[in-house]
């Protein structure tokens, strides 16, 4: 066995492994039972291992849970995104063999495509924060971190994407709420 092969073994028993009950306990208690622990677990290892070749980690257990978190949360958006994906897909299908009418779906298409272009139409910024709120869920602390602004900010961008978003609605669609042509 090569030399730094057995080092980064040492290390990892040393460093890594006393922490896996901890880690283990704490991602059962803050994600949902259908979070893959073992996978978050294994992939938080090797992301931790390539990142110690690159250079010297001063807090592995820090990184570790920020690592394992990370992926956590990766996992359960993807998956809650895949659920809304096969939703959609059920939901459609539901409609196609309720036998809706034309028009109904030909409505919600227009109304799907004109919401997309509200949002489109907001700044950079808000649409942005907008997006992340209302499409990924994220909280507004998490917005605020991820983009480096203030909860206040946050806060005032949604209010004001809301606002322009709801107003570009009207500006497009008379009393009933059918699209102006």
């Amino acid at each position: 066995m090569p030399q730094d092969f057995t080092d980064q073994n040492r290390w990892f028993e040393e460093k890594l492994r006393p922490h896996e009950p901890m880690l283990r306990g704490w991602l059962k208690s803050r994600f949902p039972a259908d979070c893959d622990i073992d996978d978050v677990l294994q992939e938080s290892y090797v992301r931790v291992l390539k990142a110690r070749e690159r250079e010297e980690m001063l807090s592995p257990k820090a990184f570790l849970f920020a690592t394992a978190r990370n992926l956590a949360v990766d996992m359960v958006r993807r998956k809650r995104f895949l659920n809304a994906e096969t939703l959609v897909e059920n939901d459609a299908l539901a409609v196609l063999d309720e036998r809706a009418g034309l028009r109904e779906t030909i409505s919600k298409n227009q109304e799907l495509e004109l919401l997309t272009k509200a949002i489109q139409s907001l700044p950079e910024r808000c649409r942005r924060i907008f997006t992340l709120r209302k499409v990924y869920c994220l909280s507004q602390p998490e917005i605020a971190a991820k983009m480096g602004v203030s909860v206040h900010t946050v806060s005032a961008q949604l209010t004001i994407g809301v606002r322009k978003c709801r107003d570009y609605m009207e500006a497009h669609c008379d009393r009933r709420g059918l699209l102006r042509r």
